[in-house]
């Protein structure tokens, strides 16, 4: 395996064959969530995504990339599989916190390992690539989202070793933080989740939660704040 292969296989469970076009198995979830958008939407409006994640819900950045056709797109890289139901609710708590007014003809959120992009690079037609891009260039593609020569494969190599992917823990954390937990349907189940309380029993599982994330070391700092701040807010209801 070629150091591209084992970091897309690294971030997104993704190996030599899936990187050549051959989308993951479903049956044990996806690692890769994709953000993506059309003209004229672009890089502008994508960065507020790519921004807010950080600083707000306290995760790792997500890979940017071009498709080599017409989009810019954020790849998001999960360390634990998750269902496809729970990353399109993530991917929906995203566009309605950062872009609410987006038309989705320019739009695409893709959570189902059948319909996942081909990872970059990739020429997708002559003399144009997908390709991750580093954060301060992804503004030069604006308006032609392709590379005009295939990528060096240590670059993109590089770019990627520098992310992590979103732990568990910290992956639930923000769709609550996001709001979109009340809208999972009763038969998704993730696991270690505990359903948002409606009633006195759910306490005891909410508080467990919290605790778990108040005491992670490899959840952000601002997320175990957060957790912290829920369960003195648990303690003053009891």
């Amino acid at each position: 395996m070629n150091p591209l292969q084992f970091e897309l296989d690294r971030l997104y469970g993704l190996g030599a064959s899936a990187s050549h076009g051959a989308a993951p198995a479903a049956a044990q979830g996806v690692r890769a969530l994709v953000f993506e958008l059309r003209p004229p939407a672009g890089w502008a409006q994508l960065s507020s995504v790519w921004t807010g994640v950080q600083s707000d819900l306290g995760l790792p950045p997500p890979a940017i990339a071009v498709s080599g056709v017409d989009a810019v797109q954020l790849w998001f890289s999960l360390a634990s599989p998750t269902l496809p139901s729970a990353g399109e609710l993530f991917l929906q708590g995203l566009r309605a916190r950062y872009l609410p007014d987006l038309g989705s003809t320019h739009l695409r959120l893709i959570a189902d390992a059948a319909q996942l992009p081909s990872a970059p690079p990739l020429e997708t037609s002559p003399d144009r690539w997908s390709a991750f891009v580093a954060p301060d260039l992804a503004s030069v593609f604006a308006d032609t989202p392709w590379l005009d020569l295939a990528p060096n494969g240590e670059g993109q190599a590089a770019l990627l070793r520098a992310l992590e992917p979103i732990q568990q823990v910290a992956f639930e954390a923000a769709l609550r933080q996001l709001g979109v937990l009340e809208e999972v349907p009763a038969d998704l189940k993730l696991s270690g989740l505990p359903e948002v309380p409606t009633h006195e029993h759910g306490r005891a599982d909410a508080e467990r939660f919290l605790r778990r994330v108040m005491n992670d070391e490899s959840v952000p700092m601002a997320l175990r704040i957060e957790a912290a701040k829920g369960l003195l807010g648990h303690a003053k209801r009891s």
